[in-house]
């Protein structure tokens, strides 16, 4: 897939405050990849980061099936395949260089998911407001 590499700002927030706060926190787990490091606390943070995507995508798709969302099984697949890059990183990671896992990462976190971020997660948020205040009336 051919991805522009975005850093995380305000255009990638929807004013959804669980959903922001992990998007960034994905962001900033992906920062820490940058600079020096030593083996072990690369594959530490590697395997953190691994689990925090699991953990977001499950509140995620939580959100979105409570609130009926139409697209939500086309979503889960598209959380799957990341998982799934994410998880051959993993395999991988220890017959790769610390910069080719920080590359790889930066990829994953700059490219795939910022742009899933602005083209597939922003069509729910129109869903999820109405469907809020259509909850809350």
């Amino acid at each position: 897939m051919d991805v522009a590499l975005v850093e995380w700002s305000q255009k990638l927030e929807f004013g959804l405050p669980m959903i922001d706060s992990q998007h960034k926190q994905l962001f900033d787990l992906a920062a820490t990849f940058a600079g020096n490091g030593d083996q072990i606390r690369v594959m530490k943070t590697l395997v953190m980061l691994c689990d925090y995507v699991k953990v977001h995508f499950r509140a995620e798709e939580e959100m979105l099936a409570a609130l009926d969302y139409p697209d939500l099984d086309a979503h889960k697949l598209l959380h799957a395949e990341f998982k799934g890059l994410l998880l051959k990183l993993l395999e991988s990671a220890r017959q790769m260089t610390l910069d080719e896992i920080a590359n790889e990462v930066q990829y994953l976190i700059y490219g795939w998911f910022s742009n899933h971020i602005l083209q597939v997660d922003v069509a729910y948020v129109p869903w999820v407001r109405s469907q809020t205040l259509h909850n809350q009336g």
